[in-house]
């Protein structure tokens, strides 16, 4: 081989890492948040890649997810925020905790969100309006508070002879800020008695106050750091759907759809 075509393959050679390397910086990068960990999502975010893929997304091939757990620690979720937006990502998925939806609001105005609560999106601040959400985010609507009284009811035909039932709220997660006052609302007849935990340490101490409580009946407020396994009965929105239908949201902003125009969907979406 000659000299000058020796050196034309190597340069050949020397630049394909670089395109490929190019090819990666352009590739659409998702920041992804939740409250719980990795372990206790798996299911969740197959879920969220099945949204993606319904628009041709997969991660690794075409679109890259950095993830970010707070492994309970809700304090933690404005710093796994702000770092994301440092990052540049494309867009934000908060697909399961409202905590971490506010920390992405608070930490951008410009990078697009998709966000899915369980509360009022329009008293959460997270959007100006259902029809018109405006600025940077959208999502999906648990309407969580909303069955806080169907709940209720559920509790008391399951156990009628309840007298007194304690609710388990975790302090630090902003939807559940109305959880103890709409409980006590929907109570009929019975005796609410309010427990906080922000923490597993936290939830074992709870446990032992429901002994010296003599409370007859658990009412578990929603987030990612409660019931996992061994609740007796659970009666809401499927999150693995919610997960699913905010991956669809997310890959219509990398598709160049603006976050904060009407969805055009039902209610529960905006």
């Amino acid at each position: 081989m000659r000299r000058r075509e020796l050196i034309t393959l190597l340069a050949g050679a020397a630049a394909w890492p670089v395109a490929v390397r190019a090819q990666q910086a352009a590739m659409p990068v998702i920041g992804f948040i939740d409250a719980a960990s990795a372990a206790d999502r798996t299911n969740s975010i197959a879920a969220f890649w099945e949204g993606l893929a319904k628009a041709g997304y997969v991660e690794g091939q075409n679109v890259a997810i950095e993830y970010r757990w707070a492994e309970g620690r809700y304090d933690r979720l404005p710093e796994l925020a702000t770092d994301l937006v440092r990052r540049r990502v494309s867009v934000i998925a908060t697909p399961g905790t409202t905590a971490a939806a506010l920390a992405a609001k608070a930490a951008t105005e410009t990078i697009p969100i998709v966000f899915g609560v369980g509360g009022d999106p329009v008293q959460l601040g997270l959007v100006a309006s259902l029809n018109r959400p405006g600025g940077n985010a959208t999502g999906v609507n648990f309407f969580t508070i909303e069955l806080m009284a169907k709940r209720m009811q559920l509790l008391r035909e399951l156990v009628p002879a309840a007298k007194r039932v304690a609710v388990l709220v975790n302090p630090t997660d902003r939807s559940n800020e109305t959880t103890l006052r709409d409980v006590e609302a929907a109570a009929i007849g019975q005796k609410v008695v309010a427990l906080e935990a922000a923490s597993g340490r936290e939830i074992d101490s709870a446990f032992e106050s429901l002994e010296r409580e003599k409370v007859d009946a658990l009412f578990v407020s929603g987030g990612a750091l409660f019931v996992e396994v061994g609740g007796l009965m659970s009666y809401g929105t499927d999150i693995h759907d919610a997960f699913r239908q905010v991956g669809v949201y997310t890959a219509r902003v990398l598709e160049g759809r603006q976050a904060g125009r009407p969805a055009g969907e039902p209610a529960d979406q905006v």
